[in-house]
């Protein structure tokens, strides 16, 4: 537990929440104890006001659409997941035998379910201070790269490119995929008129596709000005 408030640079009152943080479903129904789902339930509301509090301060002039969205995209699994992948939150997960030998502990979802879980915890051991503070130094940290990515929407760029010549079809193939279910990576091609222009890989498909989109376009950027 020490190693843990060491990353967390916050020590508990009562290590006993902490230890249920990291306590996974599989381990709880081994050992007969409590597991961590009610404190994820209680830490994704948690994340979710302050985060949302924070984005409508930030952003005085901007509509509920793009609070909703940026906020969906700081708090989704895989930004979780990165900061227990950061933090080495899965060399602590307390698991099941089955769910260990099966790589629970790089599991994105379990890992994304534990940083809720330490939120509520902190929460409910210090207040709504570390826990803010742990929200603030980990997520919102990400906001401004966060904004940017959003705004880098390839696909639609892509779209709107080619509809300068009308009847043009474009579509996007997922043309593999690698690793485990824990750690996948996508790879997608993107199609015009049935040709192969641009490929792209990503953690999700949707990155891929987007990727693919981003290299398409640069593609037909350099055909057009003659440079390939």
């Amino acid at each position: 537990m020490r190693q843990i408030e060491d990353k967390l640079g916050y020590t508990f009152c009562d290590e006993t929440l902490l230890e249920t943080a990291f306590t996974h479903s599989s381990y709880a129904n081994e050992k007969h104890t409590f597991s961590n789902e009610r404190l994820e339930f209680l830490g994704d509301s948690i994340l979710g006001m302050v985060t949302a509090t924070h984005l409508f301060s930030r952003f005085p002039n901007q509509p509920e659409g793009f609070l909703t969205k940026t906020r969906a995209e700081l708090v989704c699994e895989h930004s979780l997941w990165a900061i227990a992948d950061k933090l080495d939150f899965g060399h602590h997960l307390l698991l099941g035998h089955g769910e260990d030998n099966t790589g629970g502990r790089q599991r994105h979802s379990i890992l994304a379910d534990c940083v809720e879980a330490v939120i509520a915890a902190m929460y409910l051991d210090g207040g709504l201070m570390p826990a803010q503070s742990f929200i603030e130094k980990h997520v919102l940290s990400k906001l401004d790269s966060t904004i940017d990515d959003l705004s880098s929407d390839y696909k639609t760029d892509l779209q709107e490119y080619i509809q300068q010549k009308p009847g043009r079809v474009l579509h996007y193939n997922l043309i593999g995929e690698e690793g485990p279910d824990h750690n996948k990576v996508f790879f997608c091609a993107a199609l015009l008129d049935g040709k192969e222009t641009g490929r792209g890989e990503g953690r999700t498909k949707k990155e891929a596709e987007q990727n693919a989109a981003k290299n398409a376009l640069e593609v037909l950027k350099e055909k057009k000005s003659g440079r390939i």
